[in-house]
């Protein structure tokens, strides 16, 4: 699968905040996806005696812009064959803050303005739910992407998966049954592994057994920013 990342909404980028390059460099442009599709569809049709490769996109699931992320969906999900709906910002200072781009810039504007690490993870794995339960229209994917990106910068704050509150713990058990409701499927990603400061899998294996034991289906996901990415971890987790 191959799933770019799809092109925010012009509004939201006017009210974020922050290191602007965490914006900047998020997504493709409007003006890519022709190409996008092109050259996509053409290294499907090489490889097709070879590999069966899907087509889509990462959606980011943007809070207050669903109208804008139905519409693209709409135009451009009948070309595409796969996807991941996933949150990667959050309302914080200023603006809406990326949740992984920096350490530093997490902290200063998503847990500071928070409140803390803990009330931080709370207010993602919310966000997560609403994503979940969110009218995205008939192309929205099915498939919810790293629904513990909260945690990439854990050990940042001391903390790490094991040592999730009774509160946290919840909110991802809340997160599992509506994944579970609506016959959804979650990203097994491996790409928190080679964090530096979290070093577990998105979600981590405590997350990954209350989910089996609810029977979710899992896809796993190298999560490729890069070639060297690709296939990441699988051999030794899936």
């Amino acid at each position: 699968s191959i799933v770019e990342h799809a092109p925010l909404s012009s509004e939201f980028m006017k009210n974020t905040a922050g290191n602007q390059e965490a914006v900047t460099t998020a997504s493709m442009s409007m003006s890519d996806l022709p190409y996008y599709f092109k050259k996509m569809n053409q290294m499907k049709k090489k490889y097709a005696s070879d590999l069966l490769i899907h087509i889509g996109f990462e959606v980011d699931y943007l809070i207050g812009y669903e109208d804008f992320t139905r519409d693209f969906l709409n135009e451009y999900g009948p070309q595409t064959d796969d996807g991941v709906l996933s949150l990667h910002f959050l309302e914080g200072q200023g603006g809406f803050r990326s949740i992984d781009f920096t350490a530093e810039d997490y902290n200063e504007g998503i847990v500071q303005f928070y409140g803390g690490f803990e009330q931080a993870q709370l207010v993602y794995l919310a966000g997560v739910k609403q994503s979940i339960e969110a009218d995205l229209g008939a192309f929205k994917p099915r498939r919810i992407g790293h629904i513990s990106l909260c945690q990439k910068f854990q050990q940042f704050f001391g903390a790490d998966g094991r040592d999730f509150s009774a509160e946290v713990i919840a909110e991802f058990e809340a997160i599992l049954a509506l994944v579970k409701k609506r016959g959804y499927e979650l990203d097994f990603n491996t790409a928190g592994l080679f964090k530096p400061l979290c070093k577990e899998t998105y979600p981590p294996k405590e997350i990954v057994t209350l989910a089996r034991a609810l029977e979710i289906p899992f896809v796993y996901g190298s999560d490729s920013h890069g070639v060297a990415d690709i296939g990441r971890g699988y051999d030794a987790y899936c």
